[in-house]
């Protein structure tokens, strides 16, 4: 004990030398999250392509790419952070009707001075305006757009009415052409998106409609729309009633169901990847009013109080890149919004699809729709309508004007909750809900 208590008053030995420890490498900060949060790429292999190829070479963040199926959830999001300040979201990538319902919101930032930075990369200038919203401020920066056109087989080509330009035709010549091969292969080889999910419904509002009646919402029950009904359902005798359960037309024209459709440009690339010697691409067809087709734009958008806004930015401008936006071309079939189109060395497929959609928007009578405006997390419910419209006159056999009139009553109703305006071709309805007349 005594030994113990001598030991621990005795005075420290004096420690040996040492060497310096050696000095520590700087430690490099891993990258801040970045959410971004999309509308656009709901089918498992674009959101695949858009993870493990496009955003590959990204390092300014770490980004959380995430896509919402329906834009209900996605506006509730967007909606209940800015609500509650807590903010998570970055980017927003959305299509051009949607960012109305985002500025009332106050969810963006105001990009002004990152479209000035961005000056450089040739921007086509009438989608930068469209990203101002009629505004003097810039609320997106376009990102990629897309559209829809008429694809072919070969095979079909023989059966074209007399006298028809497949590049020309009408929607009259296009249930001909059905009913010419139906008569000849005695199978139904027209083909349209009217799955689950399918794409069919933008058919109706941005081509049908118009090409009918040069409007759609204010037009929805008119002598125009009823003779647009009594055609489509020409054109569904002649259609395979498969129809009724194609997401996507490229399966259906690769395994030859289907010889000609019409469907989203993103949705049907794959009949040119894999047979591109069997299939060409045109213009949809046109109606009395001109050969209409729906411009598929979508922008970026910054979350306002996002709390990584320098990678969002960031990821911006690497999105708008002219590699990148190759890319997007290449590996998710939507087209550049560069003033300098497609790079030389694209794949021979989408030059092939790429040549339906220059012949569409050069033909004489073409004409642009543009997607609904300002519906926000409603945006289901309209396209529901269109949807019901088309199941009941076509496919249950009811009274045209009876279900114009009825589903027209609940297209006035939703518009005027919405509070919703007019959108081209529909004439201007200033700060007045569109309504059918």
């Amino acid at each position: 004990m005594l030994l113990t208590l001598l030991a621990a008053c005795a005075p420290a030995p004096t420690p040996a030398p040492t060497a310096a420890p050696p000095t520590a490498a700087p430690t490099v900060a891993a990258p801040q999250a970045l959410l971004f949060s999309s509308t656009q790429f709901n089918p498992v292999e674009e959101q695949e392509k858009m993870r493990t190829v496009i955003l590959k070479d990204f390092t300014a963040a770490k980004v959380d790419f995430v896509v919402d199926p329906t834009e209900a959830p996605f506006m509730d999001r967007i909606i209940a952070e800015q609500k509650t300040g807590k903010i998570t979201v970055g980017v927003i990538g959305a299509l051009h009707g949607t960012f109305p319902n985002l500025v009332q919101a106050n969810a963006l930032e105001d990009l002004t001075a990152l479209a000035a930075k961005l000056q450089s990369r040739s921007i086509v200038k009438e989608f930068m305006t469209l990203g101002k919203l009629g505004s003097d401020k810039q609320y997106y920066i376009p990102w990629m757009q897309a559209t829809y056109i008429m694809v072919y087989n070969k095979k079909a080509l023989p059966y074209l009415p007399a006298g028809a330009n497949v590049d020309a035709l009408t929607y009259a010549q296009f249930a001909e052409w059905g009913k010419n091969i139906t008569t000849a292969t005695k199978e139904k080889k027209l083909g349209l998106p009217a799955g689950p999910t399918g794409l069919m419904h933008r058919l109706t509002q941005g081509y049908l409609y118009p090409s009918y009646t040069g409007g759609l919402v204010t037009t929805y029950k008119s002598d125009d729309a009823v003779k647009m009904w009594t055609d489509v359902k020409a054109i569904w005798e002649q259609t395979n009633p498969q129809s009724t359960t194609y997401n996507n037309m490229q399966d259906a024209l690769l395994s030859e169901e289907v010889w000609v459709t019409i469907d989203h440009t993103a949705r049907v690339v794959n009949a040119f990847k894999n047979k591109p010697n069997d299939f060409l691409a045109a213009p949809a067809p046109a109606g009395p009013k001109g050969r209409y087709y729906m411009s598929v734009l979508a922008g970026l958008g910054i979350m306002k109080g996002t709390p990584n806004k320098a990678g969002a930015e960031a990821l911006i401008d690497y999105l708008t890149q002219p590699v990148q936006q190759a890319a997007t071309t290449r590996e998710v079939n939507f087209y550049p919004v560069l003033e300098t189109g497609l790079p030389a060395d694209v794949p021979a497929h989408v030059k092939l699809e790429l040549d339906g959609v220059v012949k569409q928007s050069k033909a004489s009578d073409a004409k642009v729709a543009l997607l609904p405006i300002g519906l926000g997390g409603k945006a289901g419910d309209f396209n529901k309508i269109q949807q019901d419209t088309l199941t009941r006159i076509v496919l249950k056999g009811e009274d045209i004007k009876k279900v114009l009139d009825e589903e027209g009553a609940k297209l006035n109703a939703l518009m005027a909750e919405l509070k919703a305006a007019c959108w081209s071709p529909d004439p201007s309805s200033g700060d007045k809900p569109c309504q059918v007349k």
